[in-house]
């Protein structure tokens, strides 16, 4: 559980850093020339480019995964994801060197796609094929969680740093010290993952000999249906969340007329209510049994979704304090049970590869075009009714999808079986070797 909270954390860190930094100074530095709203939209459109990316990294890792193992997998997502960062706060602006920075830029974003792509699917594997047979809701929430931690940790550091220096300093070099920090905290996590053992389901299949060939075409031709509507449910949860987490930072610097502090502020502050809503959606899944949770977290995101800009529309920081509080709630129950969910729609030999490309189907449905959606609908309508519409539109896509997944039956085999006992080892030296 820890080393799938604290990888998944770092790596998210890194990937959040991007969507804060292109919401706060990559239009002017990569992208000048015309209107703000124009840099924006092109900041936000290398944003999606990270979700484009994040398909190939699941099925490229997902078959490796399914073939070699969950933990050699982390690893390579986590150098992918380290290297990229660093090369991004290392990247010299359009002034410097004129239009290979944008070129540069989209490359090593689709380099950071490619990482995360492949780390989620396999945290989640490393968390609940590890759990107990009636905790795995539990146990795959750790790596749910890292990605609020990652969002706190990211918007932390861009907070100090805009504190710490003039707006002159931020742009000049400022904004550029989140995404060196992530050489040291991509070794921290790189060292925690050596430590974990392989999963006792995937020793499982090696030991029955059971690998399959070409696992993501085995998923694609018997289980397709399964990835389109898992991705299905998680195109609201993703796509609010990027909403949330980017365009709202834009937002409400650009048209409420709060400072980037404020708004930071408010974000980190509804992180830990996310964690404590995929905490508690998750053991409850284990209790109440997945489709009773998903489907009354989904029906609550609606809801709350509907009224969430109304509420952020009154300028009023208490009240956007709430709505803010309660969106990452429900946001967080939403995701809680998923791990657990997608784990169990897919049988151990394809596992890694079903679970990854329904999640990046969603990702790259949802989050990949929110935050550059929601800023057009702004811009065309002026009105945030547009954005609440669209929010309750993919509301009810999830919806519907979360009810037919789950009325289907589907064959998976036990993620965690009882009778693998795999010790966890007493040192790093011992797991190298």
């Amino acid at each position: 559980m820890a080393g799938s909270f604290v990888g998944t954390a770092i790596e998210w860190y890194d990937f959040f850093i991007y969507g804060t930094a292109a919401a706060l100074v990559l239009g002017p530095q990569f992208f000048p020339g015309g209107s703000d709203l124009a840099g924006t939209l092109a900041a936000f459109g290398t944003l999606a480019v990270g979700f484009v990316a994040r398909p190939f990294g699941g099925v490229i890792m997902g078959h490796f995964g399914d073939k070699t193992g969950r933990k050699s997998m982390l690893v390579i997502s986590m150098l992918l994801m380290g290297l990229a960062t660093v090369g991004i706060g290392l990247l010299p602006t359009y002034d410097a060197i004129g239009v290979w920075a944008p070129i540069i830029l989209v490359a090593l974003r689709f380099i950071q796609g490619v990482g995360v792509g492949g780390e989620w699917g396999g945290a989640v594997l490393m968390a609940t094929e590890h759990a107990p047979k009636n905790k795995r809701g539990l146990y795959g929430a750790a790596p749910q969680m890292g990605v609020p931690a990652g969002v706190v940790l990211a918007n932390v550091v861009f907070l100090l740093c805009t504190q710490l220096t003039t707006e002159q300093q931020f742009l000049s070099w400022g904004w550029r010290v989140p995404f060196l920090l992530s050489i040291v905290l991509v070794a921290v996590a790189l060292w925690i993952r050596l430590g974990v053992m392989e999963t006792p389901a995937f020793q499982a299949v090696t030991t029955e000999d059971r690998a399959a060939k070409l696992p993501i075409l085995e998923v694609l031709t018997t289980s397709w249906r399964t990835v389109l509507l898992a991705g299905g449910t998680f195109i609201a949860t993703n796509g609010i969340a990027y909403v949330f987490m980017v365009f709202v930072l834009s937002y409400g610097t650009t048209e409420l007329g709060f400072s980037r502090g404020t708004m930071l502020a408010l974000l980190i502050a509804s992180c830990p209510v996310w964690m404590v809503g995929m905490a508690v959606s998750a053991h409850l899944s284990d209790v109440l049994g997945r489709r009773r949770v998903y489907v009354t977290s989904t029906v609550a995101l609606l809801v709350v979704s509907a009224v969430f800009f109304t509420l952020l529309d009154t300028g009023s920081l208490p009240v956007m304090l709430v709505a803010m509080l309660a969106l990452a709630f429900v946001l967080g129950c939403t995701v809680g049970p998923q791990s657990a969910l997608f784990a169990e729609l897919f049988p151990a030999h394809v596992r890694y590869s079903g679970a990854s490309l329904g999640y990046q189907v969603g990702a790259i449905l949802g989050g990949g075009i929110a935050p550059l959606l929601a800023t057009w609908l702004y811009a065309e309508f002026g009105t945030t009714v547009a954005v609440s519409g669209y929010f309750v539109a993919v509301s009810v896509i999830s919806l519907a999808c979360t009810v037919i997944l789950l009325r289907r039956p589907h064959e998976a085999a036990d993620p965690a079986p009882d009778a693998v006992a795999v010790p966890q080892p007493a040192t790093l030296a011992t797991a190298v070797r």
